[in-house]
Protein backbone atom coordinates (compact mmCIF):
# COMPACT_ATOMS: atom_id res chain seq x y z
CA UNK A 1 0.00 0.00 0.00
CA UNK A 2 1.41 3.38 -1.01
CA UNK A 3 2.06 5.92 1.75
CA UNK A 4 -0.24 8.95 1.82
CA UNK A 5 1.62 12.26 1.52
CA UNK A 6 -0.19 15.33 2.83
CA UNK A 7 0.18 18.02 0.18
CA UNK A 8 -0.27 21.12 2.34
CA UNK A 9 2.35 23.84 2.15
CA UNK A 10 2.62 24.40 5.91
CA UNK A 11 4.77 22.84 8.59
CA UNK A 12 2.09 23.28 11.29
CA UNK A 13 -1.58 22.57 10.64
CA UNK A 14 -4.59 24.05 12.40
CA UNK A 15 -7.78 22.19 13.22
CA UNK A 16 -9.38 23.99 10.25
CA UNK A 17 -6.60 22.78 7.91
CA UNK A 18 -7.17 19.18 8.99
CA UNK A 19 -10.96 19.54 8.72
CA UNK A 20 -10.63 20.85 5.16
CA UNK A 21 -8.17 18.13 4.18
CA UNK A 22 -10.20 15.25 5.62
CA UNK A 23 -13.67 16.75 5.07
CA UNK A 24 -14.71 16.21 8.69
CA UNK A 25 -16.03 18.46 11.45
CA UNK A 26 -13.92 20.26 14.04
CA UNK A 27 -15.53 18.02 16.68
CA UNK A 28 -14.03 14.91 15.05
CA UNK A 29 -10.54 16.46 14.89
CA UNK A 30 -10.57 17.93 18.40
CA UNK A 31 -11.77 14.59 19.79
CA UNK A 32 -8.66 12.94 18.32
CA UNK A 33 -6.47 15.74 19.69
CA UNK A 34 -7.94 15.62 23.21
CA UNK A 35 -7.62 11.84 23.40
CA UNK A 36 -3.94 12.06 22.43
CA UNK A 37 -4.50 9.85 19.36
CA UNK A 38 -3.31 12.63 17.06
CA UNK A 39 -0.11 14.23 18.42
CA UNK A 40 -0.30 18.01 18.73
CA UNK A 41 0.69 21.04 20.75
CA UNK A 42 -1.69 23.59 22.17
CA UNK A 43 -0.95 27.32 22.10
CA UNK A 44 -3.55 28.93 24.35
CA UNK A 45 -6.84 27.78 22.81
CA UNK A 46 -5.33 26.81 19.45
CA UNK A 47 -4.19 23.30 18.53
CA UNK A 48 -1.34 22.83 16.05
CA UNK A 49 -0.28 19.56 14.46
CA UNK A 50 3.04 19.07 12.70
CA UNK A 51 2.36 18.09 9.09
CA UNK A 52 4.70 15.10 9.32
CA UNK A 53 2.97 13.89 12.50
CA UNK A 54 -0.37 14.20 10.68
CA UNK A 55 0.99 12.17 7.75
CA UNK A 56 2.28 9.48 10.11
CA UNK A 57 -1.05 9.40 11.95
CA UNK A 58 -3.06 9.01 8.73
CA UNK A 59 -0.82 6.22 7.49
CA UNK A 60 -0.93 4.42 10.85
CA UNK A 61 -4.74 4.63 10.88
CA UNK A 62 -4.86 3.33 7.33
CA UNK A 63 -2.74 0.29 8.23
CA UNK A 64 -5.06 -0.59 11.09
CA UNK A 65 -2.45 0.46 13.68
Amino acid sequence: MERIVVDIDKEWLSVADICDYMDVSAFVVTSQLRSGELPAVKFGREWRVARLDFEDWINTQRMGR
